[in-house]
């Protein structure tokens, strides 16, 4: 089947990536056309054949020009300079390029004439990144409001980068395993280390492995890692693809240990063994498991809260014969690889076993969403689960129907009731 896979060894950004794309073949000229549909103004698209390490490939750009009233001497680029550039006019965004909530940018894809698929993909990536920076500063992601992500370069490489995929067909997606630079970086909340608190929330929503190179740079952008975190089905090394385009995006730094391109493979790879394409979530996560016949149940609940509040994705125990028919317990912890061993160490410290089991498992998940319903007792979050774009699960968030059935002063079931109702209408 098609495939499209991403050589992520010196990272991706968003530009890096709509670089790539157009170095495989799509046409820059109806890129530019589609993302036209948003009608924003205010920038320019600039495309061109460059070198990076001497590896020649495509330096896509997106530069801001002068707000009304500005000199010229004042124009902003957030990108660096080519040959080819375009503009655009039309600004149908109601509020500042720069600044934007969640709502504003969800508004501004909806109400344009870019596809359906291109809307939907476009619209859960910043969901991705509006969840991410919800959990960093303590907000709901409706109330998130963007600065770099939300600036108008961020918009359009969300956006052209589903345009790009759409173009080549819909590649199914996968990636090399994630590796960023350290250092620090600059941006609008204040100085912060690489990799970034936004762009580790959006990977770690997928349960991605990083790995850090000594690289002095920010190797993998919070668009960059929205992407990958929306279309990537995996994470590894590449298996079964027979390539048919090689594209380079470049990026702008001269780096000391790797030239700064991504490199994207499109080609054909081994049909999936499911009777039809999915579009779930895939990842893999580590079980950890042990035998105990002889461990205080005081302890054993102990140790169940403390392992989730450390981080663990789950923990349960289920009830099991042991040797001499004695009742015993299967205490299991669910967990990334990088936490394999912190989770480890915690069971044979916490409680009375003596050893461990531990192996990988694939997991597929539903690509989950989160809505707010109006009900006549108040607003409640409902989780919703996507599969190939349809919801087959809907269910009300506890904690959103606790507060309500609280603060109305009615039985939880009913708001759980009212909340399902309130959904399906």
């Amino acid at each position: 089947m098609k495939t499209l896979y991403l050589d992520i060894f010196s990272g991706i950004s968003g530009d890096m990536f709509l670089g790539a794309m157009i170095d495989l073949g799509v046409d820059a000229a109806v890129l530019e056309a589609e993302l036209s549909k948003l009608n924003l103004d205010g920038y320019q698209l600039h495309v061109g054949r460059k070198t990076k390490a001497n590896i020649e490939g495509v330096k896509f750009d997106v530069h801001l020009l002068p707000a009304v009233g500005e000199g010229k001497g004042e124009h902003h680029e957030h990108s660096h300079q080519h040959g080819h550039s375009h503009s655009h006019s039309h600004d149908a965004s109601g509020g500042s390029s720069h600044e934007r909530t969640f709502a504003d940018i969800r508004t501004i894809i909806h109400t344009s004439a870019l596809s359906d698929w291109v809307k939907e993909k476009s619209v859960a990536i910043f969901s991705r990144v509006a969840d991410a920076e919800g959990k960093v500063h303590g907000m709901p992601p409706e109330e998130v409001h963007f600065h770099e992500v939300g600036a108008l370069d961020s918009i359009i490489d969300i956006v052209g980068g589903c345009v790009a995929l759409e173009l080549l067909g819909k590649p199914r997606v996968l990636a090399a395993p994630v590796t960023e630079g350290t250092g620090w970086v600059d941006c609008a909340h204040g100085r912060f280390p690489v990799p970034t608190a936004a762009t580790l929330e959006i990977l770690s929503s997928r349960g991605v492995n990083v790995t850090q190179c000594d690289e002095p740079h920010e190797l993998v952008t919070p668009t960059g890692a929205a992407l990958l975190a929306e279309f990537a089905e995996s994470f590894g090394l590449m298996c079964g693809v027979t390539p048919d385009r090689i594209g380079y995006g470049l990026g702008t730094r001269d780096m000391h240990t790797r030239p700064n391109v991504l490199r994207a493979v499109l080609g054909q790879a081994e049909a999936v063994t499911e009777a039809k394409s999915l579009d779930w979530e895939r990842d893999s996560v580590t079980v950890i498991e042990t035998n105990l016949d002889d461990i205080n149940a005081e302890h054993l609940g102990y140790f169940v809260e403390t392992a989730l509040e450390a981080g663990a994705l789950d923990v349960f125990h289920t009830p099991i014969q042991m040797k001499k028919n004695r009742p015993g317990v299967l205490l299991t912890v669910l967990c990334t690889d990088a936490d394999a061993d912190r989770f480890s160490e915690m069971i044979l410290r916490e409680t009375t076993a003596l050893g461990v089991r531990r192996h990988a498992a694939d997991r597929r998940k539903l690509r989950r969403e989160v809505v707010t319903v109006e009900t006549p007792l108040g607003e409640v979050r409902v989780k919703l689960g996507r599969l190939n774009g349809e919801v087959v699960q809907a269910a009300p968030e506890y904690e959103s129907c606790r507060e309500v059935a609280a603060k109305a002063g009615v039985p939880l079931k009913a708001v759980y009731a009212t909340a399902q109702k309130a959904f399906e209408n």
